[in-house]
C-alpha cells in the first residue's frame, strides 16, 4: 500500500471524515437525480449483473443495499461484539443507560409514527423506518460540534447506535421477510456454524472465510431473509478476546481493516444509491401530502428525541442507571436530537418497507429532511455546552 492511499485509509477511520464522505455521496446523489442527468443516474441504478445462482443476479441498487451493505452490518455486528465482551456494554449498570435509552429510542419513534399515519392505506409497513439511527452520520456531528464532549457522551452515543442498529436488523429479519424458504435457511445456518467453529480453532485463512461468507450470504439471499442479516451474525460470531501473543483479538483487526471500506465504500455507494429523490416543490408537496412520510418525518425528529432523552430520565430515576462521568442533562439532550439522524438503516427500511416508487420517493425524501435537522439541532445543542466542557481541567 502507497503511503497516500494508507493516508487516505487513516483518513476514513477518523469519524468526521466517514460523515463527510457519506454527505458527499448523498449530495452527488441528490444533485443527478435534480438535474438534466437524471435519466442517466436511473438508468445507472437499474443495470443488472451477477450470476442467476441462487436469485443473485441483481440491480445496482438491490447489490447496494443487499450486498454492500452487508460488509457495513459486519462491521456494526463486530463492534457489538466486543462492546458486549470488551467494551463498555460489560458493565451491567453502565451498559444499562444506552440500552434502555437505545428501546425507548426504537419504541417511542414507532407509536409516533402509527399515531400520525393512522391507518392511512399502505402505510402499516413503515413504522419500522424511524426507528434507526445512522452511527457514522450522528457520530461525525458529535465529534464536529461537541469536540471537548467528555469521552462518555460519545460512548453512550455509540452504544445507543450500535443497540439500535442491531434492533434495526431484528425489525428487518421479522417484518421483511415474505417467503421463508427453509433449505437454503438450513445451509446458511450450517456455513454460520463452520465459521463460529474456524474462530474456536483459531483458523486465520481467509481462503476459508471469504469463500464461506460468499455461500453463507447467497444462503441467506436466497432464503427470503433479508441478506444484510448474515453480516450481522458473521460479526456476533467473531471471537473477541486475544490469545497469548496476540495483541489484538480477531474481531478489533478485522474492524480495523474493514471499517475504511465501510466508511469510504460501502455506505457512500448505498447512498448514492439511495438518496437519490427529487427534492422540487412538487416532490415536497407530493411527500406532505403523503400520511407516511409525515409521519417518518415528525417520528424522527421528535419520537427519536422524547424516546431517547425519556427513557434516559426514567433509567437514571428509578435508579437503573446512571449518567456517564462530567455528562449533564443538555448533553443527552444533544445526543437524544442527533439520533433522529437515521439516513443509511431509515433508507434501507424505507427501500423495504415502501417498494413503490412514489411513496417510496417520498418517505425517502422525509428520512432525508429528518437526518438533516436533527444533525443541526443536536449540533447546535451541543455546541452550547462545548464551552462548559472546554473549561474543565
Amino acid at each position: 500500500m502507497t503511503a497516500p492511499v494508507r493516508r487516505y485509509v487513516d483518513y476514513l477511520r477518523v469519524e468526521q471524515v466517514g460523515g463527510l464522505v457519506l454527505l458527499v455521496a448523498a449530495a452527488i446523489a441528490l444533485v443527478l437525480a435534480n438535474s438534466p442527468a437524471s435519466d442517466w443516474y436511473e438508468d445507472l441504478r437499474g443495470v443488472t449483473f451477477g450470476p442467476d445462482t441462487l436469485g443473485a443476479r441483481l440491480d445496482v441498487a438491490h447489490w447496494a443495499s443487499d450486498g454492500l451493505l452487508a460488509v457495513f452490518f459486519f462491521v456494526v455486528g463486530l463492534e457489538v461484539k466486543r462492546e458486549l465482551v470488551i467494551g463498555e456494554l460489560t458493565d451491567r449498570r453502565t451498559a444499562a443507560l444506552p440500552v434502555i435509552a437505545a428501546l425507548g429510542g426504537i419504541v417511542v419513534p414507532a407509536l409516533v409514527y402509527l399515531a400520525v399515519a393512522g391507518g392511512a392505506p399502505g402505510s402499516g409497513r413503515g413504522w419500522a423506518v424511524p426507528t434507526a439511527t445512522d452511527i457514522a452520520f450522528a457520530l461525525a456531528v458529535l465529534a464536529v460540534a461537541g469536540a471537548a464532549a467528555p469521552v462518555g457522551l460519545r460512548l453512550f452515543l455509540l452504544s445507543l447506535a450500535v443497540v439500535d442498529d442491531l434492533g434495526a436488523i431484528a425489525l428487518i429479519a421479522a417484518l421483511y421477510t415474505e417467503t421463508l424458504r427453509l433449505l437454503p435457511l438450513l445451509g446458511a445456518a450450517a456455513l454460520l456454524g463452520l465459521y463460529w467453529l474456524a474462530q474456536r480453532r483459531r483458523i486465520t485463512t481467509p481462503l476459508l472465510y471469504v469463500p464461506l461468507a460468499i455461500a453463507a450470504w447467497l444462503c441467506v439471499h436466497d432464503s427470503g431473509v433479508h441478506a444484510t442479516v448474515a453480516g450481522v451474525a458473521f460479526g456476533l460470531l467473531t471471537r473477541v478476546r486475544p490469545d497469548d501473543g496476540e495483541e489484538h483479538g480477531p474481531a478489533e483487526r478485522l474492524e480495523h481493516r474493514l471499517q475504511p471500506w465501510s466508511a469510504g465504500l460501502v455506505v457512500p455507494v448505498f447512498a448514492f444509491t439511495a438518496a437519490g429523490v427529487s427534492v422540487s416543490t412538487d416532490a415536497f408537496g407530493a411527500a406532505l401530502d403523503d400520511r407516511a412520510a409525515v409521519a417518518v418525518l415528525v417520528a424522527l425528529l421528535l419520537g427519536k428525541f422524547l424516546g431517547v432523552l425519556g427513557a434516559s430520565w426514567l433509567a437514571v430515576r428509578t435508579g437503573l442507571a446512571r449518567l456517564p462521568e462530567r455528562v449533564g442533562w443538555v448533553d443527552l439532550a444533544g445526543v437524544a436530537a442527533l439520533a433522529g439522524t437515521g439516513f443509511t438503516v431509515s433508507l434501507l427500511l424505507a427501500r423495504l418497507a415502501f417498494p413503490e416508487p412514489e411513496r417510496g420517493a417520498a418517505v425517502t425524501l422525509a428520512v432525508l429532511v429528518a437526518s438533516v435537522v436533527a444533525s443541526v439541532v443536536g449540533a447546535v445543542i451541543l455546541r452550547i455546552r462545548r464551552h462548559a466542557h472546554a473549561h474543565v481541567v
